[in-house]
């Protein structure tokens, strides 16, 4: 017969969690509540693809999946043009992006008559956005 293992006591000065791992338990935790995490809040272009939807169509519906597709496309599309402005950005040897990097970026990312398109709006949207800047002031 084998002898019975002793349970062994840790030492007082020893603690049982480190202070890193305590602050990683309570990572999406609300503080003072125990046992209720916090919602994560994911962001998503849906809300701004709808409307655009109801400008263009407003007799037509989108499935949620269809919406997931697009938000996923819009989301890749801005992914590549804030890449490529970033490159830009640094070949300039410069820290911040400007709306002159952001039209080049669409000019390389964009095929041909989108582009144009793109472009067009985009220049029209600054415009009108100063416009108002400058009319607060």
């Amino acid at each position: 017969m084998a002898p019975k293992p002793t349970a062994v006591s840790k030492p007082a000065d020893i603690p049982s969690a480190s202070p890193k791992i305590a602050a990683k338990k309570s990572r999406g935790r609300l503080p003072g509540v125990e046992g209720k995490r916090r919602k994560h809040h994911k962001e998503s272009f849906s809300s701004y693809i709808y409307k655009v939807l109801k400008q263009v169509h407003p007799d037509i519906g989108m499935s949620s999946k269809a919406m997931l597709i697009m938000n996923s496309f819009v989301n890749d599309v801005f992914e590549r043009l804030a890449g490529e402005a970033s490159r830009l950005t640094r070949y300039g040897k410069r820290s911040t992006i400007s709306s002159r990097e952001i039209q080049t970026a669409v000019r390389l990312i964009l095929p041909g008559e989108l582009s144009k398109h793109a472009v067009s709006e985009g220049t029209k949207s600054v415009t009108k956005y100063t416009s108002n800047v400058s009319q607060k002031e």
